[in-house]
Order: C-alpha cells, then structure tokens, then sequence
C-alpha cells in the first residue's frame, strides 16, 4: 500500500502541481506504529519514493489528541467511519476555498480520485489522458 499510494500521489502531484493541487502529508504513527520515527527519519523515509509534496510533522488523527485539521476533516466529510480514521493513507480532497469536497478511503488508490481532482481543479474530464487509463494501458 506504501509504495502504491506514494507513487501514485507523486504522479498526480507532477501532473496537476501547476493547475494548482497540492498534495501534504501527515504522518501518524497511530496505526501498527508504522511511523515510530522522527519527522526528519520520515522524510528521508519519503525521498526513497522520489516525494516532493509538501509532509507535514508527525501528528494524531483519531483520538483526544486528534489533530484540529483532522477534527474537522472528518466532521466535515461523508464516511462509514464517521469520524474515525481506519488506517493510514485515507485521503481527503479539498476545494481551493478549504472546504472538503470528500474522502477516500485507504484502499482507494490515489489513480481512482483524478477526476475529483480534474474537476475540482476546473478542468474537463478526460478519460484519454487520466493516469488510471495509463496505468490500465500499460497492464494489458
């Protein structure tokens, strides 16, 4: 999942960075303890996935120690979870204003949300040039 979802945020994050999306990270260290370590260990972690969106520092997500941001991320989406957080790689879209547009659960490989992002970003769908296409091309 690590690998998948790295990949393919730095793949969008190239292709829509000049239309005006930015993708951030937050690490969190709350599920399996799969982020034990420093914010600088996660970084370095990143660069072996050639990541040059924006990650923020290590922060909770769930919980009483829950981040503001994902307070109100997950108040202000639709989810089965409701305001919970499974795992890791859940994904929120938001609008250029910060409202959210909506949420992605970690299963969802990033490929599957481009046009949400196409749309959101005032852009025509395009099912000819979407990465998904490609990567489905590139598989047959």
């Amino acid at each position: 999942m690590t690998n998948l979802n790295y990949a393919q945020l730095q793949a969008l994050y190239e292709k829509y960075k000049d239309k005006g999306l930015e993708i951030l990270g937050f690490p969190c260290n709350q599920f399996g303890s799969q982020e034990p370590g420093s914010n600088q260990d996660i970084i370095e972690f990143v660069k072996t996935f050639n990541v040059s969106f924006e990650m923020m520092d290590k922060i909770d997500v769930n919980g009483s120690g829950a981040h503001p941001l994902f307070v109100y991320l997950k108040t202000h989406t639709d989810s089965t979870f409701g305001s919970f957080i499974k795992w890791n790689f859940t994904k929120f879209l938001v609008d250029s204003k910060g409202i959210p547009f909506k949420r992605y659960g970690p299963p969802e490989a990033p490929f599957t949300i481009e046009s949400d992002i196409r749309q959101l970003l005032g852009l025509p769908a395009d099912d000819k040039d979407t990465l998904a296409a490609a990567a489905a091309a590139a598989k047959a």
